[in-house]
Formats: structure tokens, C-alpha cells, sequence
């Protein structure tokens, strides 16, 4: 009798724990059911300065157009940004190639290119107007290692695995297809690469930027984990500006952040 009943609450055990385990992968495949069907953007009614269009809990910002070259060129931007801290903390070494995405008039593809001598610097942008602006530049200052790229809205048209560094200098932000781009910009990394992110502190309200032209640290770590990059660092030498730096993940381990 006393064997029998053993017997029977170890099936019923045996039972119950299947069960159990049966509704946790239910749940489990739901969640990640809900995950892939759940919309990459949103749109809703636009801010001000917004496009109304929402990618992990951001609203993307408009887009300055060539018309800013002049801004993006100004005298005193090196004094009010520190675009010489910005550039010597690149590390750039003499062989590499770097590319600038968002290039707009090459204001840092020029600076990046001086540090490259034995390498190439890609200028890449989806105006073609701003890379008529980078292609005169080219013939005045008789540069020969600016390579000019006519991106498009989702691919910075520069080939898998070529590039050392990725510098994204305040115009992440404006991108419309940001994870698109990124998974681009993850795709032209070589292994261990580096991705520097710039962009003006929207944890501090005395920036004075538009608030969508402003991102979160957080912010900017959590679109960069869910496109496969991995954060290295944060340096805060900058007066206004995140220098965030993400490093695509080396299978072979070198260069890859623990």
C-alpha cells in the first residue's frame, strides 16, 4: 500500500514538473514571438524639430540639410566643442581606415585624414551636395587619401569588414533608419573595430541644443547593444558633447571588451 502511493505522487511529481516546464517555454516563445512581431519603429505626431518617428523609445529629429555647411564650419567650433581633444582621442594610427559618417562638408574627414597618411578616410554622406562640398576640398587642399561615399538612408555603402573606425560626430540622431544604419556600420567594421559615438549630452540642460539633437548616454548604449555592439568606454573630455565608444565584437577575442 505504502509502495503504491509512493508510487503514485512520484508520477504525479513527474507530471507536474513536465507541465511546469511545459508552460515556462510557452511563455518563453510568446515573448519572444511578441519581440519579432513588435514594430522596429513607430510613428506618432511629431515635436518640434521631430519627425515623429520612434525607434526604442526616441524620436527622431530632422535632418539639417547642406544649407548648414557654414554652421558645421564656423570659426569657433573648435573652441566651443574642443574638436582637437575630439580628434587626438580618436587614436588614430598612420595605416588605418577611418570613415565619417554623416561627413556633411568633411569638417573632421580632413582632420581624421592628416592622421592617416599611410590609410583612408571615407567621407560618407546621402547629400550629395554636402560631398560636392567635400569634393571641392579635395582639389584646394590637393588631398589624395578622402574618399568621398554616397550613402543611402539604410547602408553606408562601404565594403564588410574595411574600415578600423567609425566616428559619427551629432548626426546619429537625424538617421531615419538607425538600426538599418547601425547593422551597416557593424557590417564595414573589421573585427574589434571601433565605432565613436558623438553626441550632445541630454542629461544636461545647460547644452544649449535642441532637445532632439541631444541623446542620453543610456539612450545611446541601448540602441547600440540591440544592433550587436559592444560599449567600451565613456570619456568625458568634451565641454558638451558624449564620446562613446563601441567596439564590434572580435570572435577571436582581441580587442573585444570583457
Amino acid at each position: 500500500m505504502i509502495n503504491s502511493l509512493t508510487a503514485k505522487i512520484s508520477i504525479n511529481s513527474v507530471v507536474l514538473a513536465l507541465l511546469a516546464a511545459t508552460a515556462h517555454a510557452e511563455t518563453n516563445e510568446a515573448k519572444a514571438t511578441a519581440a519579432v512581431s513588435q514594430p522596429t519603429y513607430i510613428q506618432k505626431a511629431a515635436t518640434r524639430g521631430g519627425t515623429g518617428k520612434i525607434y526604442m523609445g526616441r524620436e527622431i529629429s530632422q535632418v539639417m540639410g547642406h544649407l548648414g555647411a557654414g554652421w558645421l564650419e564656423r570659426s569657433e567650433r573648435e573652441r566651443e566643442e574642443r574638436t582637437d581633444l575630439l580628434v587626438k582621442n580618436l587614436d588614430l594610427k598612420p595605416d588605418e581606415s577611418v570613415a565619417d559618417i554623416g561627413a556633411g562638408s568633411g569638417y573632421f574627414t580632413f582632420r581624421m585624414a592628416k592622421l592617416v597618411p599611410k590609410g583612408k578616410a571615407f567621407a560618407v554622406d546621402i547629400s550629395k551636395q554636402m560631398l560636392a562640398i567635400v569634393k571641392g576640398r579635395i582639389g584646394k587642399f590637393k588631398t589624395d587619401n578622402v574618399i568621398p561615399v554616397l550613402s543611402t538612408i539604410t547602408d553606408v555603402k562601404l565594403s564588410e569588414n574595411s574600415v578600423d573606425c567609425v566616428l559619427i560626430v551629432d548626426a546619429y540622431h537625424e538617421f531615419s533608419h538607425p538600426r538599418e544604419m547601425g547593422l551597416s556600420i557593424l557590417k564595414a567594421l573589421k573585427p574589434g573595430g571601433r565605432l565613436v559615438l558623438i553626441e550632445y549630452r541630454l542629461e544636461d540642460p545647460k547644452v544649449p541644443i535642441k532637445r532632439l539633437h541631444k541623446m542620453t548616454q543610456a539612450q545611446s548604449r541601448k540602441e547600440m547593444k540591440a544592433i550587436g555592439f559592444e560599449w567600451k568606454e565613456t570619456r568625458d573630455m568634451l565641454p558638451q558633447q558624449h564620446f562613446m565608444v563601441y567596439l564590434k565584437p572580435n570572435p577571436k577575442g582581441k580587442n573585444t571588451p570583457k
